[in-house]
């Protein structure tokens, strides 16, 4: 068995999971990249609002999707493309979460998959101070010009699974991850007609009122740091978020206080300045992997890089890198219906 699988990314319209508006994909056999494909649609009826923050991020709008399928429409492409690969991903469990999500709210069953996260991976073959796409891509050798394409994100993420792999000298996900000691994670398939929904639509859902669009409302202004919760002690121990010490800066698209909530649900410890303890940075503002070298980077950001230097492992991330994490989640105080 060469290096095989098909590498994923999916862009969503609103603060839902299960709203994708663009996805891209590329098959890899043998460590190659041998088939792209990508597709604009419209996300599942009902979930189709864009929101304000999602198009900062990637640019698409209703009108650029207007007269394209609808997701469980064009799905059975996608899902043909994807064949019986292990899938890959950069954080993986939003991704694999949009097909849920969006298969669940459209009434559709969806396929098990394997999958693997180059978040995860590149956290333990590389030594970044931003694991973003952009960074770990430019580790791999990847080139990475229009980050939050759907098609470019998927083939730089399908790059850093193949780099990973040779220089931990795989010829295959099943030889990587067992010189890593890790297992393949799996999602399970599900019928509608037997299964319940998951979480996060259960969540989205109950946060817009039923409506689930996720909106979030978008308030400019001087961020508020609010309370710092304790962590959720019954938060899953594999979330990228648990066991971190989380500091926000800059503004972001929910106000402060709600994305202390959200990530202390993840079992995240979130407090108000940057010390010894922090692990993780969540940069607001339209923050991108470049701005650590371009130096347009808030007090709390320049003190991280100070640290960084000093050998203390702190990660960046981007609001939007957030977002995904907490898997489009919404305190029902920030939603609008």
């Amino acid at each position: 068995m060469g290096l095989d699988f098909t590498a994923i990314d999916f862009e969503t319209a609103n603060g839902f999971r299960g709203s994708p508006c663009a996805v891209g994909l590329s098959k890899v056999r043998g460590g190659v990249v041998v088939e792209e494909a990508s597709w604009l649609m419209r996300p599942p009826e009902n979930h189709d609002r864009f929101d304000y923050h999602n198009v900062r991020i990637h640019g698409i709008r209703p009108e650029d999707v207007a007269g394209q399928p609808r997701f469980g429409e064009l799905f059975p492409e996608i899902g043909a493309f994807i064949g019986g690969d292990v899938l890959a991903a950069h954080n993986a469990a939003f991704d694999l979460g949009v097909i849920r999500s969006g298969l669940e709210v459209s009434g559709l069953p969806g396929p098990a998959y394997d999958y693997v996260c180059t978040v995860m991976l590149s956290r333990r073959c590389y030594s970044l101070v931003s694991n973003s796409l952009p960074y770990a891509a430019e580790e791999a050798g990847v080139p990475l010009v229009n980050h939050h394409d759907a098609a470019e994100d998927a083939r730089a993420c399908a790059g850093i699974l193949i780099d990973i792999a040779r220089r931990n000298g795989a010829g295959s996900i099943a030889e990587l991850y067992l010189s890593l000691g890790l297992s393949l994670s799996h999602q399970q398939a599900f019928d509608p007609a037997r299964d319940g929904l998951s979480k996060a639509t259960l969540t989205a859902l109950g946060a817009a009122g039923g409506s689930g669009t996720g909106a979030r409302q978008f308030t400019p202004g001087w961020p508020e740091e609010g309370a710092n919760p304790a962590p959720n002690s019954d938060a899953e121990p594999g979330h990228p978020l648990y066991g971190q010490t989380v500091v926000f800066t800059g503004e972001l698209a929910m106000p402060r206080p709600e994305a202390k909530v959200l990530s202390a649900e993840f079992g995240a410890q979130p407090e108000s300045r940057v010390t010894g303890r922090t692990t993780v940075l969540v940069v607001g503002d339209g923050f991108v992997a470049s701005d650590l070298r371009s130096g347009r980077l808030t007090g709390k950001a320049r003190r991280v890089l100070e640290l960084h230097e000093r050998g203390q492992r702190i990660e960046v991330l981007s609001e939007g890198e957030f977002v995904q994490m907490v898997g489009g989640q919404v305190p029902a105080a920030a939603a609008v219906v």
